[in-house]
């Protein structure tokens, strides 16, 4: 809050932390080099990385079309069972 009494929002944090430090490291390297960065993906098969998110992207409504509602309501309740129970 400033002296005026407007409230100021939090920064937002850096996403920078979630990534692996040696990574960072050879990030900020190849920046200051200039060098350009190697893919860390350039292995995997593009077909497959698309064939995987294709699945991946029907696979939630397939399951819930197969399921009776009976069983999606017993999964449901199971689940907010475990998300409230450390909640105060």
């Amino acid at each position: 809050m400033t002296k005026d009494g407007t409230i100021i929002a939090m920064p937002k944090r850096s996403s920078n932390l979630k990534k692996d430090l040696n990574k960072l490291a050879l990030s900020i390297v190849d920046q200051a080099t200039g060098e350009t960065p190697v893919s860390i993906d350039a292995g995997k098969n593009p077909a497959a990385v698309a064939l995987g998110r294709l699945g991946g992207l029907k696979g939630g409504k397939a399951r819930a079309k197969k399921l009776s509602k009976k069983k999606r309501t017993a999964i449901a309740k199971k689940a907010a069972l475990v998300r409230w129970k450390n909640k105060p």
